[in-house]
């Protein structure tokens, strides 16, 4: 049985008022109740100066950027799958266990990724300018 729930969702600079509101108690929540998301927005205050000294190009810069960007993203989409797998159960369930194993293994790329760019960037500077 699927029960549909009308919830109003505004339309125009309503609808993008709310939308912000969510965004925020997103924000939020991840800041409050997920230690990951916290030292990663570390990690991004700390890099995001330093893109500006190591980036080549506008397009670096933007790569540089988008790797940190990617790795909050991902934190976020499994902050919320775990959060809404809690909340179906908190007993073991292989389904369930799937999930936050995919959700980890998300992040997991994304950190990858930022390794990879940003270890480039540093190798650039490091090596290839001596």
């Amino acid at each position: 049985m699927t029960t549909v729930v009308n919830k109003p969702n505004g339309t125009g600079i309503g609808r993008i008022i709310k939308a912000t509101k969510c965004s925020y108690y997103g924000f939020k929540a991840a800041w409050q109740h997920e230690s990951a998301f916290r030292q990663e927005l570390l990690l991004v205050m700390v890099l995001l100066p330093l893109s500006f000294l190591l980036c080549e190009s506008r397009n670096h810069w933007l790569l540089l950027f988008a790797s940190l960007m990617l790795v909050l993203f991902a934190e976020l989409i499994n902050s919320a799958i775990e959060a809404v797998a809690d909340a179906v159960s908190l007993e073991y369930h292989t389904l369930i266990g799937r999930a936050k194993d995919i959700g980890s293994a998300v992040v997991f790329i994304a950190l990858t990724v930022l390794v990879v760019v940003w270890g480039d960037a540093v190798w650039r500077i490091i090596v290839l300018q001596q």
